[in-house]
């Protein structure tokens, strides 16, 4: 089976995973005391970083060159968010100082000059950083430097443990879930062989999912832990295993369309959300909802297709001129 269809199913949970995002940002999920939202949203990230750590690690395995996959990741996240971020400051006036923090992504560290409005751009600063630490990784060791991350990895679950941290949005005390979607991807590039992947591909997702839904609530107590290693084994299970409904459902139009602007989703809600579609009791708020949602759709659908593809299409054009720079550069000084 073709790696592109095989990664049919990574576009399913993508799909799945901004769903589940949505549904912890914008309704009520289950009474209050059973903190199903809160699950929600540590369920919907855990696979959204997941996606992100295997996609970047398997990048980085299959192609040569940090600046092309730094011109790609940049121009890729930045347009929108750096767009986002500038309408919503100029809305919400802040600081210098939170307008840097929002500007470099570095607002998921203390003080936290986060607003409602941004309050979801720590998980862009996490990946920010996982790009930095990823390219610094490949700068010092070549492609061989990504086998330390799954030693990394277990450290940042370690250090996790030691300072009694289920979740946060400081980025040493969360990478862990992107960095074992990074794990899944050396796995299913066989830098660690064919066996594992062999055993993964005989386990049954129906085994794994309520364990990762125990790790991701706040009563599942020491299973918060392992929410990092049970999302990836999920998502590996269907990833090395085509021949299951579910992962067949995965492959499917709808959830393909909504991976496809499920970036421009997630950025984009809680301005609307901060607006008249978010305001009002109870009653009135969530009868806009339907409302919130057509209009969300939209905008991430001309926001994706008229806006985030054409700087990601300026993004390849560059990266291709610098390749061809430095091969000619090459070539001139091996001649000499």
């Amino acid at each position: 089976m073709s790696a592109e269809s095989r990664f049919g199913v990574l576009d399913g949970w993508r799909g799945i995973s901004i769903l589940v995002v949505l549904a912890c940002h914008l309704l009520p999920i289950g009474p209050k005391t059973l903190h199903l939202n809160v699950a929600a949203g540590l369920l919907g990230m855990s696979l959204f970083f997941t996606l992100s750590g295997f996609l970047v690690t398997h990048f980085l395995l299959n192609r040569s060159g940090i600046l092309d996959f730094l011109i790609r990741r940049l121009f890729r996240i930045l347009p929108l968010a750096w767009l986002y971020i500038l309408i919503v400051l100029l809305l919400h006036p802040v600081s210098r100082d939170a307008w840097l923090a929002h500007i470099f992504f570095y607002a998921n560290y203390p003080p936290k000059p986060l607003i409602p409005v941004t309050d979801h751009i720590w998980s862009l600063c996490v990946e920010m950083h996982f790009y930095i630490g990823a390219a610094l990784l490949i700068a010092l060791f070549n492609k061989r430097g990504l086998l330390f991350i799954p030693a990394i990895c277990i450290g940042i679950t370690l250090w996790r443990v030691y300072a009694g941290m289920h979740d946060s949005v400081i980025t040493h005390f969360r990478i862990d879930e992107i960095l074992a979607g990074s794990i899944l991807a050396l796995i299913y590039d066989r830098q660690f062989g064919l066996k594992i992947i062999d055993r993964m591909s005989r386990v049954n997702y129906l085994f794994v999912l309520p364990l990762l839904l125990i790790a991701c609530h706040s009563d599942g107590g020491f299973m918060n832990y392992f929410r990092p290693y049970l999302a990836a084994l999920l998502i590996g299970t269907t990833l090395f295993n085509q021949d299951t409904r579910f992962a067949k459902f995965l492959e499917n139009r709808i959830l393909f369309y909504i991976a496809s602007v499920s970036f421009a989703l997630y950025v984009i809600h809680p301005l609307l959300v901060s607006s008249w579609l978010g305001s009002g009791d109870i009653v009135e708020k969530y009868s806009k909802r339907p409302l919130l949602l057509l209009i969300l759709f939209i905008c991430a659908h001309i926001s994706t297709y008229y806006y985030e593809q054409k700087a990601i299409g300026v993004g390849k054009k560059l990266s291709s001129k610098l390749h061809d720079i430095l091969a000619r550069v090459n070539s001139f000084f091996s001649i000499s």
